[in-house]
């Protein structure tokens, strides 16, 4: 509409780059006691990607909440891309999402059509996961927010935690990396061709089709990959799991122009905050584009999987029939830390 500002004008940092910084986070976090719930199978003891409560021996809920400022001026892909990423948390569990709420702030002084244009992208990924958005909690506010609180269930016994991942198992990842680059770019002046509807088509793909998949393989560890960055992410694995993981930089899957955007310097404000979390815990001799690349903040990115390495090659066949991505990026083992090769 002439005159209206664009969503991501209005946004300080979009997507995922707006988390807390991690290390503040933790710090944070460390601060609460553990909670003496026999039922609450996972809570902040440690976090995890979702609170998982059980109610029986059959069943457990998942629950989660994530919301974000624009990523995107289209108002239809942020809605889809902000739902898609609150929705990866449960599928993240090994879970399959039941309901959904939306968390809205919005400015007054933008037209409703787009935050009904915003509403109408999540309600499709939603259905898409197989849920119902069922409502939620709409404030004002000069910048635009939108996401989402979902409840889910699990198995008590089929739960994907962080803290499972052994020595000798393979690590997979299902979504290439390179959001953040992309969209710095784009915010910059402008993505290479075609770089940012990849980026923007990778964002609005919901992890469900990779977890239905993964399920039957009994991975002994899971996480998705948002805004703490690949390095982020497999520090919070490797320590909680107690050991050390090994990623071959030169075999991480980017998108479209990624690399070579990194290669030429462009970098998000998330790049140096994920440095100043996982960097102490990484030793690296990959190049400060791969670097780049493994500490970019992802938004709804893909699942990282660590499972034994025997069930690799059937696991990599089976995504393969299924016409999805799967790409081996590394290994677990005896220590701790990260390495990145």
């Amino acid at each position: 509409m002439p005159g209206t500002p664009t969503l991501t004008s209005l946004a300080k940092a979009g997507g995922c780059a707006a988390k807390y910084p991690a290390a503040r986070l933790e710090t944070l976090l460390a601060g609460f006691l553990p909670v003496d719930a026999a039922d609450l199978l996972v809570g902040l003891d440690p976090a995890d990607d979702a609170a998982v409560y059980r109610l029986d021996d059959e069943r457990a809920i998942v629950f989660t909440v994530d919301f974000f400022p624009p990523v995107v001026d289209d108002p239809r892909d942020f809605g889809a891309i902000a739902a898609t990423n609150a929705l990866n948390d449960v599928f993240a569990m090994g879970g399959a999402p039941l309901l959904a709420l939306s968390i809205t702030a919005f400015p007054e002084e933008l037209p409703t059509e787009i935050l009904g244009e915003i509403l109408a992208g999540a309600d499709e990924v939603v259905r898409a996961a197989g849920a119902i958005l069922a409502g939620g909690h709409t404030i004002r506010d000069d910048e635009p927010k939108y996401g989402l609180a979902v409840v889910g269930t699990v198995h008590p016994d089929g739960i994907w935690p962080k803290a499972g991942a052994r020595p000798g198992d393979a690590l997979f990842l299902t979504k290439p990396l390179g959001t953040g680059l992309v969209l710095q770019a784009e915010r910059d002046g402008g993505a290479p061709e075609g770089a940012l509807a990849a980026a923007v088509a990778a964002m609005r793909t919901l992890n469900r089709a990779a977890a239905d998949l993964l399920r039957p393989f009994r991975p002994n560890a899971v996480t998705d990959v948002t805004g703490f960055g690949l390095l982020g992410h497999a520090h919070e694995m490797a320590s909680r799991s107690r050991v050390r993981i090994r990623l071959d930089a030169a075999a991480l899957p980017a998108l479209p122009s990624a690399l070579e955007l990194a290669a030429a310097g462009v970098r998000t404000g998330g790049d140096r905050r994920n440095r100043d979390y996982s960097g102490p815990h990484v030793e690296s001799t990959a190049t400060d584009a791969q670097e780049a690349l493994a500490n970019d903040p992802q938004t709804a990115g893909g699942l990282l999987v660590s499972l034994p390495s025997d069930k690799g090659a059937v696991l990599t066949a089976t995504f393969a029939g299924a016409g999805l991505e799967l790409f081996r990026v590394g290994s677990v083992l005896e220590g701790s830390g990260v390495q990145l090769d």
